[in-house]
């Protein structure tokens, strides 16, 4: 056996982190971290998350693509990278030459809600009423060039409706205005929104991921509600600087496969709304590659950009 092999054969056998490109407490943190523990127990080595935010996450993105491709630095990864990819006139990463991918650790469905005072029960009835009131409603977001704003555009455009797009900074008083009524409809996550449906402060109309949400089993898809190309969700996962050693790559994806059926993870899962999504690193690259052209195109249509 040569050098080489022994030395990936042995890995980890030192600290490995794990960057995220935003500031602990949020979504991509939380899942990172369980992925974090569950690599760790393991492997017997450390598994740190490294808290690295900035310009929407590209800080962290562009940190990592810059490291060593050795197994021992690591990006968790969220569709936000994605959409940056366009969004922002430069960046100094390709998503999809600069990092090798490892796997897809959840998705975590945006949902379809409305202000009660809204006279619509259904996404057909929404279209209808807004094809009916043209430039009349307003729908919120967390902030322009968020996957929630432009879940909005992407609806704005395959149900040709006239509504207006009002950014906030954050879900928080996006969601607080929209229980107040100053705007109407709103496509967030599914954590966020969730307890104020259940309270009857928002309808719910519908997900925006292709299966339905096992945390809300009665709620249909865009899909099913006439809208076939509409798949949209938060999502994240794990990735490395491109030519990390394909074994390195394989260990990892094969632990993170097998933590995804573990009941702890599940249940963790479920208070997130998370949706947990096995994949193959060729299938995760291939993934990655689909969401940055998808957002591209809407990027594109709806003329958002930040400098």
């Amino acid at each position: 056996m040569t050098f080489g092999a022994t030395a990936h054969a042995a890995y980890p056998d030192k600290p490995v982190r794990i960057v995220v490109g935003f500031s602990a407490g949020g979504t991509t943190d939380v899942i990172a971290r369980i992925m974090a523990k569950e690599l760790t127990e393991a492997t017997g080595q450390s598994f740190v998350v490294e808290n690295k935010p900035g310009a929407g996450s590209n800080i962290g993105t562009e940190y990592v693509a810059r490291s060593p491709a050795d197994g021992y630095t690591l990006y968790f990864v969220a569709v936000t990278s994605a959409i940056n990819q366009t969004l922002y006139p430069k960046v100094n990463f390709d998503l999809n030459k600069d990092f090798a991918p490892i796997a897809l650790a959840a998705k975590v469905p945006n949902v379809l809600v409305v202000n009660p005072s809204v006279p619509v029960k259904s996404v057909k009835e929404l279209v209808d009423y807004a094809k009916s009131h043209p430039g009349k409603l307003n729908f919120a977001s967390s902030g322009s060039g968020t996957s929630i704003h432009l879940a909005g555009e992407l609806f704005k455009q395959q149900a040709g409706v006239d509504v207006m797009h009002v950014p906030y900074k954050g879900s928080g008083p996006a969601l607080t205005d929209l229980i107040g009524g100053q705007v109407q409809f709103m496509f967030d996550n599914m954590p966020s929104s969730w307890p104020h449906v259940q309270s009857g402060k928002l309808r719910a109309l519908a997900v925006t991921t292709k299966e339905r949400s096992a945390s809300a089993p009665d709620l249909p898809t865009m899909a099913e509600s006439g809208f076939p190309k509409f798949d949209v969700s938060s999502w994240f996962g794990l990735i490395a600087p491109a030519k990390t050693p394909p074994e390195v790559i394989e260990k990892l994806n094969a632990i993170m496969v097998k933590a995804l059926d573990k009941p702890e993870v599940k249940r963790s899962y479920e208070q997130l709304g998370a949706v947990a999504v096995k994949t193959t690193p060729a299938e995760f690259g291939q993934f990655i590659k689909s969401e940055v052209d998808q957002w591209a195109v809407v990027v594109k249509a709806s003329g958002a950009t930040v400098d």
